[in-house]
C-alpha cells in the first residue's frame, strides 16, 4: 500500500564542493571548473553529467575532503539511475575518507532501504545521527525503517523530531499523517495530510493518505475526491485505486467500485489485506 513511501525524503542533497583551481593553467582551470559544475549537479538533465564530472574530480584530486564530497555526489547519482551496489560503494569510499561526514553515511542508509536491507539502512541512519544528531534527514530516515517495521511510537517520535529541525519536509508530514490515520489519531492525521499537500501539492503521496484519513472518518466523498487527485498525479497508484473503489461501493456506485477494486489488485495482489489491517474493507 505504500508505494510512495520509498520517495519520501531518503536521498540528501547533493553536497557542494568548493576546489580552488587558479593556481593551474587557464584551460585546466577550465576543465576543473566544469568537472566541478558538473559534480555539484549543475546539469540535471540526466544523472549521467554527475556521474561523469565526478568521476573527473576523483581521478584528477588529491585531497581527501574534496575526494570525500565528490565519492558523496557521485553515489548520489548512480542511486538516482537506480544503481544501488555502485552507489553503496562510492558512499562507502567517501566515509572512508572522512568518518565524520554525516551525508554518505544517510545516504549510504538510504540505498540500503532501496535495496529492502534494512538492518543496515537502520546502522547508517544510527551512525549518522550520531555524527550530527540534529539532521533531520537522517532522523526521517531511521523513522521510516521504524515504519516499516511497524514500531508506529517510534516511527512517530522521529518525524516529530525531523519536523521540529526542518518543518518544511512534506514526505515527513505526510508519512506522520498516515501512521496517525492508521492508529486512529485522525484529526492530527489530517492536519499533517494539509501541511504535506500545502507542502508539496504536485505529489501523490498526501492525497493518497488523506483519503486514508477521510475513509476512517466515514467521508466518503471527501476521500474520493482526494483519491481522484492522487490518482490525476499517479494514474495507477494502487492504494488510490483500492481506496476510491471502497468508498464508492459505500457511496452506492457499485460497477465502479468493482472496477477500482479489481485495478488496484492487478498492481498490488496484497492491496486487500492491507486495507484490511487498517480496519477497512
Amino acid at each position: 500500500m505504500r508505494r510512495h513511501a520509498s520517495r519520501s525524503f531518503a536521498a540528501a542533497g547533493t553536497a557542494v564542493l568548493i576546489v580552488l583551481a587558479l593556481a593551474l593553467p587557464a584551460p585546466a582551470q577550465i576543465s576543473k571548473l566544469t568537472n566541478l559544475d558538473l559534480c555539484n549537479g549543475k546539469d540535471r538533465s540526466s544523472p549521467d553529467p554527475q556521474i561523469r564530472g565526478c568521476t573527473a574530480l576523483i581521478k584528477s584530486d588529491k585531497n581527501p575532503q574534496v575526494l570525500a564530497v565528490a565519492f558523496n555526489n557521485r553515489g548520489n547519482a548512480l542511486a538516482a539511475a537506480g544503481e544501488y551496489e555502485l552507489a553503496i560503494r562510492d558512499y562507502s569510499e567517501s566515509i572512508k575518507l572522512n568518518p565524520s561526514y554525516a551525508k554518505p553515511l544517510n545516504n549510504r542508509g538510504v540505498a540500503y532501504q532501496k535495496k529492502g536491507d534494512f538492518d543496515l539502512a537502520m546502522k547508517d541512519f544510527e551512525a549518522a545521527i550520531n555524527v550530527e544528531p540534529n539532521y533531520p534527514s537522517a532522523i526521517a530516515n531511521r523513522g521510516e525503517v521504524f515504519l516499516k517495521q511497524g514500531d508506529y511510537p517510534r516511527a512517530l517520535k522521529d518525524f516529530d523530531a525531523a519536523l521540529k529541525l526542518a518543518p518544511d519536509l512534506g514526505v515527513v508530514w505526510n508519512e506522520r499523517c498516515w501512521v496517525r490515520a492508521v492508529t486512529g489519531e485522525l484529526q492530527g492525521a489530517l492536519t499533517d495530510c494539509n501541511e504535506a499537500i500545502r507542502l508539496e501539492p504536485n505529489l501523490a503521496a498526501g492525497f493518497d493518505s488523506r483519503g486514508l484519513t477521510h475513509m476512517k472518518l466515514g467521508h466518503w466523498d471527501l476521500a474520493i475526491a482526494d483519491y481522484n487527485a492522487a490518482l490525476r498525479l499517479d494514474h495507477d497508484l494502487p492504494s488510490a485505486l483500492y481506496g476510491r473503489g471502497l468508498a464508492r461501493l459505500k457511496t452506492g456506485s457499485q460497477a465502479a467500485g468493482r472496477a477500482d477494486i479489481a485495478a488496484a489488485k492487478r498492481g498490488d495482489q496484497k492491496i486487500a489485506e492491507q486495507f484490511a489491517r487498517y480496519g477497512l474493507q
